[in-house]
């Protein structure tokens, strides 16, 4: 609609930008936080402590018999079952569940400091247990108050993967670096997980002209590997993930189109790798199709120079994380 002066109607969030309030601090500041009650986080984070410390007893016990894990065993069940009649032996499992725990952690953490830095509604972590390989199907925080300004969507999206890749590194280092060499590690594996680009590099590091298949990772290795796989799905260009809020601060115009397209790579990459690609790409299109991003109080706040570089090494992260192939 037009206002008689040749221009179209100025839109009240550039006026909103133009002539600012007195109070200066972001408007998400004033937003009373919601009551949380700390015994459901608590109680998931113990459950996830003890699924982990049971899945972390067959990591240890391949690695002390020279096989790659899950060899030979008879699953989750088998696991289970020996843990009630032995209730030691999940001492074995510490320190995978240390490891992994303490890298989903401080992924969480990350988003919840930065968020509370800004004076956003944020949950505290929440586990998520689960009856798989790994014992958890990661963690999550809620973000429950409108978020503020681009500099607020891309710090609290990055702050996640960035921490949690800085713990995962020296993990996974420490691990290739004291890894067992033994020909023919994945011979036998029920399972065999692929390799993300960093863990190649550290093999070439640590061990040069060494076969990768030879080269068997301890318990921490294997927490450190779930941990890369976290942050690769987390950074993800897409929807309301990790990488979607770092993308949707950077080109909100383009936010939508960027996450199709990722989807429908994951999809591709799915049929012609490892089918589970494909169940993700397919349940973040359709989330992507459904539930857009949701918009900030401010789009207009420009990002700045130093932030764009954050979010190269945000892309180099995804890159040395992410595995074509993490299991057949």
């Amino acid at each position: 609609m037009s206002e008689g002066s040749g221009n179209g109607r100025i839109p009240f969030d550039v006026l909103d930008a133009q002539y600012r309030v007195v109070d200066e601090r972001p408007r998400s500041t004033v937003v009373r936080r919601r009551r949380q009650r700390l015994w459901p986080p608590l109680a998931l984070f113990l459950l996830t402590l003890a699924s982990t410390l049971i899945v972390g007893t067959d990591f240890a016990r391949s690695y002390a018999q020279n096989v790659a894990p899950f060899s030979g065993s008879d699953g989750i069940g088998s696991l289970l079952e020996a843990a009630w009649h032995h209730p030691s032996m999940i001492l074995l499992g510490v320190p995978f569940s240390f490891t992994l725990l303490l890298i989903l952690l401080s992924h969480e953490l990350g988003h919840f400091f930065a968020g509370r830095y800004y004076g956003i509604d944020v949950s505290y972590p929440y586990f998520i247990p689960a009856p798989n390989l790994f014992g958890t199907f990661g963690a999550v925080i809620s973000i429950r108050s409108p978020i503020p300004t681009r500099k607020a969507l891309f710090d609290v999206g990055i702050a996640g993967p960035m921490v949690g890749f800085l713990f995962a590194l020296p993990a996974m280092a420490w691990a290739v670096a004291t890894a067992k060499i033994v020909p023919e590690a994945q011979a036998n594996a029920t399972i065999q997980f692929g390799n993300p680009p960093l863990i190649l590099l550290l093999d070439r590091l640590f061990h040069p002209g060494v076969d990768s298949n030879w080269i068997l990772l301890g318990p921490v290795g294997w927490a450190a590997w779930v941990g890369l796989l976290a942050t690769a799905m987390n950074l993800l260009p897409m929807w309301q993930l990790d990488g979607g809020h770092i993308v949707y601060s950077l080109t909100s115009r383009h936010h939508q189109r960027i996450s199709l397209a990722v989807g429908l790579g994951l999809v591709a990459l799915g049929v012609y790798s490892w089918p589970m690609w494909a169940v993700w790409g397919i349940i973040l299109l359709a989330l992507s199709l459904r539930f857009g991003h949701p918009p900030l109080l401010n789009s207009w706040e420009p990002l700045g120079s130093g932030r764009r570089v954050l979010a190269v090494a945000a892309l180099l992260i995804l890159i040395l994380s992410f595995t074509v192939c993490p299991a057949r």
